[in-house]
């Protein structure tokens, strides 16, 4: 077998960072052309494409100019699938290189606050609207905050759209903006007929599983055996296999599966019980509860629920549910709890309403239920 050169090492390490460039390229430009993220399949597809034609072209020159017959001697197999193995582990970083410096090159030079095809030339015959957030970035109560180098990045931020919008299409894209390009998970703003933002605060999107849990339950990651046809959401039962006698444990809800580590969410006193334990699992038939489901949707959804109190002489007492702009799950009296009422039904001071909104419907509801 030959011997690895150093013209061979430093010829295959130069293809790879020549394979992450290109890449690099490919998701700056993709970014300023269409003003989103190119796909891993794509960037991968064209990093491999680089490094292949390169070796087919030195394998043909070799063999016509050359004479060379070992391209398929398992030196050469070797180093080739070794270029193509350092090739694919760069792909995501010169992905993420090449998105990022895609938008900051735009940001510099002014072009990544165009919408769509709005060039300069449009712009300057009047046919563009330009949109300034304020200096101030707020936060969405109850929802995670956004960091403190987003909200840098956007105080006092222009961004230019088609003046042919209404307001509520310009607001429309301005969220879109923010949420596609800085990565924000709510936001709540407000335009005027002139497209001057006099309010916005953000909010990022919760993650993990917590939010979703009832009351009086808890999630733990346990070793267990499951079928391979279970899922998330599935109602199992946890069986204890370490005797000689299998024994049900407990029965618990599927939120997670990782080869053989299964997250189960269950009843807190069994979820301290069953932590650190091998287990079996058992599928039950099972319908997921109507709370489960209105959670699941409600994480994913622009909307949240919030719950306001209708405070004496506010805009919304003598006001009918039908009137409240948003959607009111239940009201709760001094008698109970009501659920889905009638649009018909009037509101009363002192009565609390259970009410799924959009963050801005939210601020608003707020405003009208607080006693001036």
């Amino acid at each position: 077998m030959a011997p690895v050169t150093t013209a061979a090492v430093a010829q295959a390490v130069g293809l790879t960072v020549v394979a992450a460039l290109v890449v690099v390229v490919l998701a700056a430009g993709f970014r300023w052309y269409f003003r989103q993220r190119v796909p891993f399949g794509v960037a991968l597809l064209v990093d491999v494409s680089v490094v292949t034609l390169y070796l087919n072209t030195r394998v043909a020159l070799g063999e016509a100019v050359a004479g060379r017959t070992d391209a398929l001697s398992v030196a050469e197999v070797g180093s080739n699938l070794a270029v193509f193995a350092a090739a694919i582990v760069l792909v995501p970083a010169a992905l993420r290189a090449g998105d990022r410096i895609g938008i900051q090159l735009l940001a510099a030079t002014g072009t990544r606050e165009l919408e769509g095809e709005v060039g300069q030339l449009v712009k300057a015959v009047g046919r563009a609207v330009a949109v300034e957030l304020p200096e101030e970035v707020a936060d969405i109560e109850g929802y995670d905050p956004v960091t403190p180098e987003t909200k840098r990045e956007l105080a006092g931020k222009t961004f230019i759209f088609p003046r042919r919008l209404t307001v509520d299409e310009l607001e429309d894209r301005l969220v879109a903006r923010l949420k596609d390009d800085y990565e924000v998970g709510y936001v709540d703003v407000e335009l005027d007929a002139a497209g001057t933002v006099s309010y916005l605060a953000l909010g990022r999107r919760t993650a993990g599983i917590g939010p979703t849990l009832p009351p009086g339950t808890a999630a733990v990651a346990v070793r267990a055996d499951p079928p391979y046809t279970a899922a998330a959401g599935d109602l199992v039962q946890v069986w204890r296999a370490d005797g000689e006698q299998p024994r049900q444990v407990t029965t618990a809800e599927l939120r997670a599966v990782k080869d053989d580590t299964v997250t189960l969410s269950l009843d807190e006193f069994d979820a301290r019980s069953i932590a650190g334990g091998d287990y079996r699992l058992l599928t039950l038939p099972y319908e997921p509860g109507a709370d489960r489901q209105f959670a699941s949707l409600l994480r994913n959804a622009d909307e949240t629920m919030t719950v306001v109190s209708v405070g004496a002489g506010s805009d919304l007492e003598g006001r009918t549910v039908g009137d409240v702009d948003g959607t009111v799950a239940a009201v709760r009296t001094g008698d109970g709890v009501e659920a889905i009422p009638k649009g018909s039904r009037v509101l009363a001071a002192g009565e609390t309403l259970y009410v799924v909104a959009r963050p801005d419907v939210v601020r608003r509801l707020d405003s009208a239920a607080t006693a001036p």
